[in-house]
Parts: structure tokens; sequence; C-alpha cells
């Protein structure tokens, strides 16, 4: 049985899912391209290094992920999707909850599909402290 493309990318974004809750960063690393960059929701970019090391640490800690909504269009081999994450996290301590608009860009290394970038939005603005 062929796979579709679909298919491929939400196995590939299931286990990045998996492997955030875990913190499991071997998996991670496996995941993406050695030049893949994190856009934050408030504008931040962090390299792969970057990325991993706020689990390396223990200083970001993702307890529950899902990733949902997701809408897949293929460009050759680049793919890019536009979902929901939704997720209970937290940055040194201080929550990072909530709903965000999260576009990956998948691209193919050789015959398996890879992230090279994660771009989170805010689906509705901040709330005041």
């Amino acid at each position: 049985m062929t796979t579709t493309t679909n298919d491929q990318i939400r196995a590939v974004g299931e286990r990045w899912a998996r492997a955030e809750m875990a913190g499991d960063t071997d998996t991670l690393d496996g995941l993406v391209t050695d030049d893949f960059r994190l856009v934050g929701p408030f504008g931040f970019v962090l390299d792969k290094t970057q990325w991993l090391d706020r689990y390396r640490s223990g200083d970001f800690v993702t307890t529950q992920l899902s990733w949902h909504d997701v809408e897949t269009r293929q460009h050759g081999d680049a793919a890019v999707t536009v979902g929901t994450q939704t997720q209970q996290a937290a940055y040194k301590g201080t929550p990072s909850n909530g709903d965000f608009r999260v576009t990956h860009m998948f691209v193919r290394d050789n015959d398996a599909w890879v992230i090279a970038n994660i771009q989170l939005s805010l689906t509705a603005p901040p709330t005041a402290p």
C-alpha cells in the first residue's frame, strides 16, 4: 500500500509532537534539517541548537501537545502545513499554554520528509497580566 504525502507528513508531525512532549532531543534532532529555524509567537527566532537546548536544559517543558486541523500543500520536494497547535507547556516555569496557529515547512531529505521551519502565531491577542 502506498502512503500519500499527506499521510507521510502527518506521521512526521505526530512523531514531532510526541518528541516535544517527551523532551526527546534525539528524535527531534533527526526530524529537522541542520539549518532548521523556529519562529515563536512573539517573533523570536531559534536555530536548531537553541531549539533543542531548551529541552536539554530543562528550561522548556511540554506536558501536552496536539497538532490538529492540519492542511497540507505540496510543492515538489517541499510541503507546507497550516494547522493548530494546542499545548500545555512552560518556559522556566512560566506557562506557555494555549492554541497557536502553526505553519510547518517540510522538505524531502532523500526519501524522508523533515521539518525545515516551524512558525507559531497567536490565535487570540494576549491577555493583560
